[in-house]
């Protein structure tokens, strides 16, 4: 029914790293009965960071969830993780909210990271409200946050709170329409007791209400014309005209409070369940016909055809996929059938559930609004829209950012590879910013993501969910060999060991070619001295030949190799012969024809702030880069270069240090160039070591 859809409210936990997310989370479900005792991410007893890599680190990795009843409404949270390395995860998850509770953090302010989730709001039209966390910790300061969100996020960022006390006498919150204060009771129970506000705050209260009330009149035409005749506004009009004003997202409220000490939680709860878009609030969503690109909405109706989206993927190696979704339209009961219109497939599921942390209620049926999951759906990955057969609808799938950090996975036990390849395949069902490949040139599996943690923890997922132990280390580099002169060699096999033996002659012209042209056989052979059957063996065994160079065991490329001259006898030649004739030519004449190195060039684009420019640019120069051009967009600089890739093994690391975080980048091969002497020595002597 519509009257429960508008009791829904579904929103995402958003915040750089450490800034209380979970702790909120935690005391959200405590205070609403959920759960019997606060869980604390400090002392692993949180119900929303349950996987063992997340208490290892204490910090979120994987997208949690959770729903409570409160004021008799539904509210459903989406504890998002923090870390740069996990974005992609908060990036997918938060299509599943209808607004965001932002956290920033009482004495640091909001981060980088923050900024960048932001973002994401405000690519999906997200109504937000910030959350000033820890506001019992030393040296908090709520008055200053709010300048500090202000200067950052605009002037529509207004309290609708303000604390009593700050730091070890922080006790409670006034709020600002009402005017009345909230205290709470010492320890974490969250218990709280409505008393006036102190008299020594009635002046900041005063001033800060006034202010408020100004801004949501604002808002709203009808209410600014009645505001501008009569000087004041009703209860009535404010609290309507505050609603209004946030979901339409010209005000951006600022409450306050501690996850960790259960204060201020309760009047949150009460704001959000009072404030925040219900699905019906926030309209029809938008899709496009399957196979093509005519415009589809859905209406948040319970009866109106069934369509969700994929926002999340669990792999399981016993209970298999488990797929998160959320519903946009119509209703979903267990034992359904589905169609992923992404896919153009059936899909059957027997039990529907609802997330609960780490556990998982079996429900009967779910509307627009909901999150829930379903198991061992066969074609299902995260971004596909799930919907109705007859009326199918498909959802465009938002971009993620590229994976950026590469390391080299090799099993620690002999014959695991296939076991590694599979194992991390259905890891990447879970998480789309995983990359996976095989280079054939150093015959290493590559493993990418967004960072050090990041591919470190799947390492982690891997053994613990599928028992496959792997070692890491930084990928090798593809060099290649070529050269810069002209020779003339001949290659000559002949061997006689009793019966019959082994004749191939050839006399090879070797020349070097222009970046990228490959390898170039002529065959200028006159009168048969090579007779033609023989030919191919000598164009086979010096491509062959060439896979190992002669300087460091790298492939040779761009060069020419014209046959001009040999002989052949006519019981001993081979094929054979004449291909190990061609591999002694060209060895001997890549050593007389100037052989060199080459390195691989990287095609770099570099997003950075303005602040940072210098320093990227110095960094850049410091890598032997070569910078092409730069644009400005807003208040990013972008810095496109050229960089050998052996210099930017680590650069997701180094720009994040560099940059604090708000750097981005990406990166593809651009092309070879020849690697100065110095260093040339440097590698070959490094080829000859590993090959001993």
């Amino acid at each position: 029914m519509k009257e429960d859809v508008a009791k829904v409210r579904t929103f995402a936990l958003i915040a750089h790293g450490g800034a209380g997310k979970t702790s909120l989370a935690e005391a959200m479900l405590f205070d609403a009965g959920v759960t019997t005792r606060l869980g604390r991410v400090d002392e692993n007893t949180s119900i929303m960071d349950y996987e063992p890599e997340e208490v290892k680190r204490k910090i979120t990795i994987s997208t949690a969830f959770n729903t409570l009843t409160w004021n008799k409404h539904q509210l459903t949270i989406i504890d998002t993780p923090g870390d740069f390395n996990f974005i992609s995860e908060t990036k997918t998850s938060m299509l599943g909210a209808d607004a965001v509770v932002v956290l920033a953090d009482a004495v640091d302010g909001i981060r980088v990271q923050t900024e960048k989730v932001l973002e994401f709001a405000d690519e999906y039209n997200q109504p937000r409200m910030i959350f000033v966390s820890k506001m019992d910790r030393e040296r908090a300061d709520f008055l200053a946050r709010v300048q500090d969100l202000r200067n950052s996020l605009g002037k529509q960022c207004i309290p609708v709170q303000i604390p009593i006390g700050a730091a070890e006498s922080f006790k409670g919150v006034v709020d600002l329409l009402s005017e009345k204060a909230y205290v709470f009771d010492d320890g974490d129970s969250g218990k709280l007791a409505v008393q006036e506000m102190p008299a020594d705050l009635a002046d900041t209260v005063r001033k800060l209400k006034e202010e408020l009330i100004e801004q949501v009149a604002e808002a709203k035409d009808e209410l600014l014309e009645k505001y501008l005749e009569e000087g004041e506004l009703s209860s009535e009009e404010l609290v309507e005209g505050l609603r209004h004003a946030v979901i339409t997202r010209k005000l951006v409220p600022i409450a306050c409070g501690s996850g960790t000490a259960n204060m201020g939680i309760q009047p949150l709860m009460d704001f959000i369940a009072s404030n925040f878009p219900s699905p019906l609030d926030r309209g029809a969503v938008k899709g496009r016909v399957p196979d093509g690109e005519a415009e589809l909405m859905r209406e948040p109706d319970p009866s109106a055809p069934f369509s969700a989206l994929v926002i999340k993927t669990i792999s399981d190696p016993y209970a298999g996929r488990l797929s998160v979704m959320r519903i946009f339209s119509g209703s979903l009961t267990a034992d359904a059938n589905v169609f992923n219109a992404t896919k153009g497939a059936k899909e059957r599921f027997g039990q529907l559930l609802r997330l609960k942390g780490k556990s998982q209620d079996s429900i009967q049926s779910a509307g627009p609004g909901d999150i829930v999951a379903v198991a061992k759906l066969k074609e299902t990955v995260t971004q596909d829209t799930l919907c109705a057969e007859k009326e199918p609808i498909v959802f465009p799938p938002i971009e993620l950012p590229p994976a950026v950090y590469s390391l080299a996975v090799e099993p620690k036990s002999k014959g695991d590879e296939d076991k590694i390849f599979s194992s991390l395949t259905r890891l990447m069902e879970e998480d789309l910013t995983l990359r996976l490949e095989r280079n054939e040139e150093t015959r290493e599996m590559i493993l990418s993501g967004m960072g050090e943690i990041h591919i470190e923890a799947t390492v982690e997922k891997l053994k613990r969910k599928f028992g496959v132990e792997v070692n890491l280390r930084l990928p090798k580099v593809s060099y290649k060999e070529t050269i810069k002169g002209k020779t003339r060699i001949q290659g000559k096999y002949k061997k006689q060991s009793g019966g019959r033996g082994q004749y191939g002659d050839c006399t090879i012209e070797m020349e070097s070619l222009p970046r990228g042209s490959g390898f170039q056989f002529v065959d200028k052979i006159v009168g048969g001295v090579i007779p033609k059957q023989y030919i191919p063996a000598v164009e086979k065994g010096i491509a062959e030949a060439a896979q190992e160079g002669a300087l460091a065991g790298y492939p040779v490329i761009d060069f020419k190799v014209e046959l001009v001259d040999g002989s052949y006898h006519t019981v001993d030649s081979s094929e054979m012969a004449f291909k190990i004739a061609g591999s002694m030519a060209f060895k001997k004449a890549v050593l007389e024809a100037k052989p060199t190195l080459l390195e691989p060039i990287m095609l770099m684009e570099i997003v950075v702030p303005d602040d940072c420019m210098g320093d990227v640019i110095g960094d850049l120069n410091s890598k032997r880069g070569r910078v092409l051009g730069m644009e400005t967009k807003g208040t990013k600089q972008i810095i496109k270069a050229n960089v050998p890739q052996s210099e930017v093994l680590r650069y997701a690391p180094d720009l994040r240090a560099m940059t604090a975080g708000r750097g981005m980048f990406t990166m593809g091969f651009s092309h070879f160039e020849e690697v100065p002497g110095a260093l040339q020595e440097k590698i070959i002597e490094a080829s000859k070591q590993e090959d001993k």
